[in-house]
């Protein structure tokens, strides 16, 4: 037996390890197909993460005045040159929802942009236009819906583990979700939310005249 197949022609074994590969495949998809197979190996799952380290500690002097949820639908191909898609390229179709904070940064105030009269009865202040912070992709509520595969990035996949698979979508998902908040009007309505809370808690000190402006 070991004899006859030392004997064969290499495009003989070429052919029988393409099956082979073929036949792993299929049996893959037979058990994602059909998760009550998968479920007689039994699965556990064990969490042997180490304790989190405090790295750093910030004191906040920003105000977050509003907050944007979003969602984008991410549809990313990628396709190799002069090979077709049944062999290799992806396709992934990505939900990604997250948020985007719209802040005033208070830290930035000098004594020069807050006026106060004599008897504290009338206050002016100028911030800071409000800008946005970095979107936040909630892992909750981003998932992928589809993911098409070439054969050589199935083989890849098998042979190796790639935490990072879907790091491009999520990307591109945030970028798309940022580009959103800068269209959205989220600044104006946080120096909108900035200047009630502050007329709110100045008058509570007994200012009765209150005026805030935005700018440099």
């Amino acid at each position: 037996m070991t004899t006859s197949i030392k004997r064969m022609p290499v495009w003989a074994k070429v052919i029988t390890a393409v099956v082979l590969v073929l036949v792993v495949l299929f049996a893959g998809l037979r058990l994602a197909v059909l998760p009550g197979l998968r479920d007689l190996f039994g699965t556990e799952t064990h969490d042997r993460s180490g304790p989190a380290l405090l790295q750093s500690i910030q004191d906040m002097s920003r105000y977050d005045a509003a907050s944007g949820n979003f969602q984008v639908v991410v549809d990313l191909e990628k396709d190799a040159k002069y090979l077709p898609d049944a062999i290799r390229g992806t396709r992934t179709l990505y939900v990604g929802a997250g948020t985007v904070d719209a802040y005033v940064d208070l830290g930035t105030l000098a004594k020069s942009d807050v006026t106060v009269n004599s008897d504290r009865t009338s206050a002016t202040l100028r911030l800071p236009h409000a800008v946005l912070g970095k979107p936040a992709l909630d892992p909750d509520r981003s998932y992928a819906v589809s993911k098409q595969r070439g054969l050589l990035d199935r083989l890849g996949d098998i042979f190796s583990d790639n935490p990072n698979s879907e790091r491009s979508v999520q990307k591109l998902a945030a970028k798309h979700i940022g580009d959103a908040a800068k269209d959205s009007h989220l600044t104006a309505r946080a120096e909108k939310n900035t200047t009630s809370m502050l007329d709110g808690l100045l008058r509570s000190l007994g200012f009765t005249d209150v005026t805030v402006t935005y700018g440099t």
